[in-house]
């Protein structure tokens, strides 16, 4: 299985700089081509994942995210803009995230199995919005952040994403 120490955290938003971090993870029944082609497509994203809505892309060629791609999205209530960090394909992504009171790093691992795949996500926050989340709802991240992950594990099982 994937190991935490295989996030290549930029060094702002390594775990032990950071008062929020949160990690998700679940095993599923598709390919890592498959749940890569859903992740990927963020603009999907909203009919899916219902804390995801408005994902607009500021450069890049929309429909997929790619290594430097930024884009416009809310999320949790907050309109945020991101940029695509790390991209390997069908193994790894990760974006940052920054809004008022808000800098985070959201990373994504997939590794292939005898079964499909295993999926770990893992995001660490920093600034006064995110420690004020985290106060008033201290579990919101890890449950909507397993619900992206149940539902992307759904949609993979459904077959690739459409075109757009």
């Amino acid at each position: 299985m994937v190991k935490p120490s295989q996030i290549l955290w930029p060094s702002r938003y390594e775990p032990e700089k950071c008062p929020v971090r949160v990690r998700n993870e679940l095993e599923m029944a598709s390919a890592p081509e498959t749940v890569w082609a859903w992740l990927v497509r963020a603009q999907l994203w909203p009919t899916w994942y219902p804390n995801s809505a408005n994902i607009r892309f500021l450069s890049g060629q929309p429909p997929d995210l790619a290594l430097d791609t930024r884009f416009r999205w809310k999320t949790f209530g907050v309109t945020i803009e991101s940029k695509v960090l790390e991209f390997v394909p069908h193994g790894r992504i990760a974006w940052d995230a920054h809004a008022t009171g808000l800098e985070a790093y959201h990373a994504w691992l997939i590794q292939r199995t005898d079964r499909g795949c295993y999926v770990l996500m893992e995001e660490t926050q920093r600034g006064w919005l995110a420690r004020l989340g985290r106060a008033l709802r201290p579990n919101r991240m890890e449950q909507m952040h397993q619900i992206w992950l149940e539902r992307l594990r759904d949609k993979a099982s459904s077959g690739l994403p459409p075109s757009l």
